[in-house]
C-alpha cells in the first residue's frame, strides 16, 4: 500500500514540471508569433526586397542617365526610346506617376500634361507695350487668322533625354555582395529645351512599377544591341547588368547637397568629384568582402 502510494506521489511531482513547461512554451510561442520578425522587415518599393536582418551597409545614390550618350543609344532608339514607353504608360494610366521621389503624391493626368508642354510665347510686357511694341503684325490687309487648335503641343519622347536614378546601394552580409537596389526614375527636360535655361522634371515613377510594365511589353521594352540584333535584351535585363551609363549628382547626405553643390568651383570639378564616388563605392564592396 505504501509502495502504490508512493508511486502515485512520484509520477504527480514528475508529472507537473512537464506540464508546465509545455505551458511556458506555448506562452512563449505566443510571444515570438507577436513580435516583428527581422526577416520580414524589407523596403516594400524594392524589386527584390532584401531582409532588413541581412542588410550590413546601405547608402541612397542618385545618377542621371544622359540618353544621347553613346553608351546609351540602345536606351534611346529611335521609335522604341524608353521615354516613349514611360510616357505612353502614364498617358494609359498603366503606371503611376508621383511629384516626388518620396512617391507619397500622386500626379494628376493633367499635371504630367502640363510637365510635357512645349513652353508657351510669352505675351509682350507692360514695359514693352509702353515703348510702343504692339501685337499687330504691320500687315493691315492681312485677314484675321482662323482660331488656333486647342490641342496642346507637347515635347516629343526623343526630347526628353535625362533619367535621373535613385537607388539604394546595400551590401548583403548573407550573399556577400554589393546590390544596386533601384527605387525611383525620374524623366527630366533638359535646360536647353527652355528660353529659361532651367530644366524641368516631368514626373518620378516606382521602378518596381515599371519593370513589370517593361516586363509586359516583351516587344516594345527592349536593349537594342547595336552591333547583333540577336543580342537584344529586356530592359529589365539591361538595368540589372548595369548596361547604361551614369554620373553620379548626389550622395545622401545631411545638408541634402547635390555633389555641384559641393565642388561648385568649376564643371569640371564636379566631373572629377563624381568620378572620386564612383571609384569609391568600388572600393567599398572589395573592403566590405574581405571583412
Amino acid at each position: 500500500m505504501r509502495f502504490l502510494c508512493l508511486m502515485s506521489l512520484l509520477t504527480i511531482i514528475c508529472s507537473t514540471p512537464i506540464a508546465l513547461a509545455q505551458e511556458t512554451d506555448s506562452n512563449q510561442e505566443l510571444v515570438t508569433s507577436q513580435a516583428p520578425n527581422p526577416y520580414l522587415e524589407h523596403n516594400l518599393n524594392s524589386l527584390n526586397p532584401i531582409p532588413e536582418a541581412h542588410i550590413m551597409f546601405r547608402r541612397r545614390v542618385w545618377r542621371e542617365i544622359y540618353l544621347q550618350e553613346k553608351q546609351n543609344k540602345p536606351f534611346f532608339a529611335r521609335n522604341k526610346e524608353i521615354t516613349k514607353l514611360i510616357i505612353e504608360g502614364a498617358k494609359q494610366g498603366v503606371i503611376t506617376p508621383y511629384t516626388d521621389e518620396s512617391l507619397t503624391t500622386e500626379m494628376t493626368k493633367e499635371q504630367f500634361f502640363e510637365n510635357l508642354s512645349l513652353p508657351k510665347e510669352e505675351a509682350l510686357s507692360a514695359e514693352e507695350r509702353a515703348l510702343g511694341f504692339t501685337d499687330d503684325t504691320g500687315w493691315r490687309d492681312e485677314k484675321p487668322s482662323a482660331p488656333a487648335a486647342t490641342e496642346e503641343e507637347y515635347f516629343l519622347p526623343h526630347e526628353v533625354t535625362t533619367l535621373e536614378l535613385m537607388e539604394d546601394v546595400i551590401f548583403d552580409k548573407v550573399r556577400s555582395k554589393l546590390i544596386h537596389d533601384i527605387q525611383t526614375i525620374k524623366l527630366i527636360i533638359p535646360a536647353n529645351k527652355f528660353p529659361t535655361g532651367l530644366r524641368r522634371v516631368v514626373a518620378t515613377f516606382k521602378y518596381k512599377d515599371l519593370a513589370a510594365y517593361f516586363d509586359s511589353k516583351p516587344k516594345e521594352a527592349v536593349w537594342i544591341n547595336v552591333k547583333n540584333n540577336a543580342g537584344n535584351i529586356k530592359l529589365t535585363t539591361a538595368f540589372e547588368l548595369r548596361l547604361f551609363g551614369s554620373r553620379i549628382v548626389k550622395v545622401e547626405n545631411p545638408d541634402d547637397a547635390t555633389v555641384d553643390d559641393i565642388y561648385n568651383k568649376t564643371p569640371r570639378e564636379g566631373i572629377m568629384a563624381s568620378q572620386q564616388l564612383e571609384e569609391e563605392l568600388i572600393e567599398l564592396e572589395y573592403f566590405l568582402w574581405e571583412n
